[in-house]
């Protein structure tokens, strides 16, 4: 290979690199533009509100007793900042459970947590459908649905 040939592939590998970088920003640019204009579009984007846990015994979560926490449609519950309810609690899982509304009913089911979810003391092992009035334990945390 000839110093020419090498300069000329440096040239072309260095145009590559700026290429995906610009890219890549392009990228960046537009999916913080996106995030811009669902903030600037308020909370009327947000799914309602259609039933609430009362906490009971937050623990060491961060929640206080009789503490409301608005349901969503779709409301993941786990120790990971992607959930919609983020518990800081040790015992609860990075995706821990997922209580979803089907029809005029809310359901939970638990996503393969280490420590298991409860309803009513008793372990949920598939969909469950809960009633107004069910407590709800999630690692150390309990909670009351309220409609």
């Amino acid at each position: 290979m000839t110093p020419v040939d090498l300069d000329l592939w440096l040239f072309l590998l260095r145009l590559a690199f700026a290429g995906l970088l610009y890219l890549f920003l392009l990228q960046l640019v537009l999916a913080l533009r996106r995030d811009l204009r669902q903030v600037a579009e308020g909370p009327e984007r947000v799914a309602p509100v259609l039933g609430r846990l009362a906490v009971i015994e937050g623990d060491r979560s961060g929640l206080s007793a009789g503490q409301l926490i608005d349901l969503r449609p779709n409301t993941s519950i786990g120790r990971g900042t992607h959930n919609t309810l983020a518990l800081n609690d040790s015992f609860v899982s990075a995706s821990h459970a997922r209580i979803s509304r089907r029809g005029k009913r809310w359901w939970i089911e638990d996503t393969g947590s280490t420590n298991g979810t409860f309803v009513n003391r008793r372990q949920v092992s598939e969909p469950t459908p809960m009633e107004s009035g069910d407590l709800v334990e999630i690692g150390r945390v309990k909670f009351k649905l309220v409609q």
